[in-house]
């Protein structure tokens, strides 16, 4: 009994074992496709469906927000949505399901609200406006969204670069160098170089990764970036020299972007002051006064 039940135990064993080495592989091929999808769309993201609907509404919402939708909709959110970093809650299904969801929604408070508060003449056009409203809120997130990362890139870019061209001159080939970037630096300016360099280690070549990356961002300064390193490798000019030039403009940018900032300052506090300090101000220094004053005609 003891040697049946020892020899059924190796049996089942054997064929846990090749279940495993059979699936395991195809397991791992489906999670890395499945992580690279996740993680970089497609260009013509708009016909995967990459939103679980599983009731009705959605499925309407998304094919009522899609209906209304112009030709140029879903490549413009594909765009925004690669500047905002690709975040896994959202999608170009995610953000038309919103919008077909929210023009209703939106149709209905400004219809309610014209009921309560406008004349019966008003309700389309308040009915409209809200519609308008719900339609356009899901987009703006998304607009919003791509230009506070593309903030932050043109803020991080100067240190990231320096970084880089330490890394260069250290000994390091440059796409060693951005593997070093990659793997100590932070924010979404590493984001992209990661980027680059997950699309260079598959067999994309450098030229087209770092065109890509410029084709993808709004802005300037990493576009020269770009274009200044795509011209070092196609000429063959040393990568250190152009990067420190590069690190160099980057950081002379920048100083003259604070400057541009600096002195906006005076112009937007001038309407806070005026009407919001000023008035305040005078009425603590000339109220008592003009109480005096009062007081003493009144007398």
């Amino acid at each position: 009994m003891l040697l049946l039940i020892g020899m059924v135990a190796v049996a089942g064993g054997l064929a846990v074992a090749a279940v495993a080495l059979a699936a395991g592989p195809h397991d791992a091929v489906a999670r890395t496709i499945k992580t690279v999808d996740e993680g970089y769309r497609v260009a013509n993201a708009d016909t995967v469906p990459g939103v679980a609907r599983p009731g009705a509404l959605p499925r309407r919402a998304y094919a009522l927000g899609k209906a209304m939708g112009r030709g140029g909709t879903s490549a413009w959110l594909t765009r925004r949505l690669d500047q905002a970093g690709n975040p896994t809650w959202l999608s170009v299904e995610t953000v038309t399901a919103y919008q077909g969801l929210l023009v209703v929604v939106g149709g209905a408070a400004g219809l309610a609200l014209a009921v309560l508060f406008a004349p019966p003449l008003t309700w389309l056009v308040w009915a409209v406006a809200g519609a308008a409203t719900g339609y356009a809120a899901p987009a703006l997130l998304v607009l919003h969204l791509a230009q506070e990362r593309q903030e932050l890139v043109r803020r991080t870019l100067p240190d990231v670069l320096d970084t880089l061209v330490v890394t260069v001159e250290a000994g390091l080939g440059f796409e060693a160098a951005l593997a070093q970037v990659v793997r100590n630096g932070r924010g979404p300016m590493v984001g992209e170089f990661a980027r680059v360099l997950h699309e260079m280690q598959i067999g994309r070549p450098r030229v087209d990764a770092l065109r890509e990356m410029a084709a993808r961002t709004s802005v300037t300064e990493l576009r020269a970036f770009s274009s200044a390193v795509v011209q070092a490798t196609t000429l063959g000019i040393p990568m250190g020299k152009v990067l420190r030039a590069q690190a160099a403009e980057m950081r002379l940018r920048r100083r003259q972007r604070a400057e541009e900032i600096a002195q906006k300052v005076p112009v937007k506090i001038l309407f806070p002051m005026v009407f919001c300090i000023f008035p305040a101000l005078f009425v603590v220094v000339i109220g008592p006064a003009m109480i005096k004053i009062l007081e003493a005609f009144g007398g």
